[in-house]
């Protein structure tokens, strides 16, 4: 693993300085009576790790399925690197540039692990004949990389439905850095993995940010994992955006406090 990780410190001006790769400008979701995302607004940076907590029934998987297209927005945009994206289907979405991990785990648990990893490097375009074909040494190269990277070199030709949940999360996160996507939506990285996991799967977040550039928004219920991994963190409930700010900056809102208290 990368000294980098271990350096926690980031440079959050080269941050301010860049394009988002997502914004959203005031998304609205109802469900009939319900306004489940209530005029939202956020903006996520390239090389960010940004974090969006609420209370249950907050809105945050809703504002999630809105922005991959599992959900159509009633009101408000969505730009995908200053391309307004709020129309598309789901598929076109994700091929421009959007990977996305579910609180449950979506892999091939017949397939090997590395099979699983070499199929997501086909973001969705290969064809039969190609799937059945051996892959080029370069993926294999990566598939390899990324494994050591998660600490799962040794159980590449596993079957992936033997592996543990924890393992399980682990090998759909390296399945998505394998599709290179710009912008990765973690729902939940947390839920379901052991404690002792959870230090190495911020250290494995770190690194696919700093080493793989990777720029990632994530929904988590672990305050603790997502006040230590996050940049910046946006707090919903009732389906509005109550506050946006730094770990400290969230952690001392008296607005967020009320919030989860059931105050908000």
């Amino acid at each position: 693993m990368s000294d980098v990780i271990k350096n926690s410190a980031r440079s959050s001006l080269n941050q301010q300085d860049s394009e988002p790769v997502l914004r959203t400008d005031d998304v609205t979701k109802r469900f009939g009576g319900l306004t489940a995302v209530d005029a939202v607004n956020i903006e996520v940076r390239e090389g960010e790790i940004i974090g969006l907590i609420g209370p249950n029934g907050a809105g945050k998987s809703t504002l999630f399925n809105c922005i991959t297209g599992t959900l159509s927005a009633d009101d408000g945009r969505i730009y995908l690197q200053n391309q307004d994206v709020t129309s598309w289907p789901e598929y076109k979405i994700a091929r421009a540039g959007i990977g996305r991990m579910f609180q449950e785990t979506r892999i091939f648990d017949a397939m090997s692990v590395r099979k699983n990893l070499l199929l997501a490097a086909q973001k969705g375009d290969a064809d039969i004949g190609q799937l059945l074909r051996r892959p080029n040494e370069s993926l294999i190269a990566r598939s390899d990389e990324l494994l050591e990277y998660v600490d799962l070199g040794g159980l590449a030709e596993t079957r992936a439905g033997q592996l543990s949940f924890g393992q399980q999360k682990l090998t759909e996160f390296i399945m998505e850095l394998m599709a290179e996507p710009d912008l990765l939506l973690m729902d939940e990285p947390a839920g379901g993995i052991n404690p002792s996991m959870l230090e190495n799967l911020i250290e494995y977040i770190r690194a696919a940010n700093e080493d793989e550039e990777a720029t990632i928004f994530l929904i988590e219920h672990n305050m603790d994992f997502v006040m230590e991994v996050a940049d910046r963190i946006y707090v919903l409930a009732h389906g509005e955006r109550i506050a946006e700010g730094t770990p400290d900056e969230i952690q001392n809102n008296q607005r967020v406090l009320d919030a989860y208290l059931g105050r908000e």
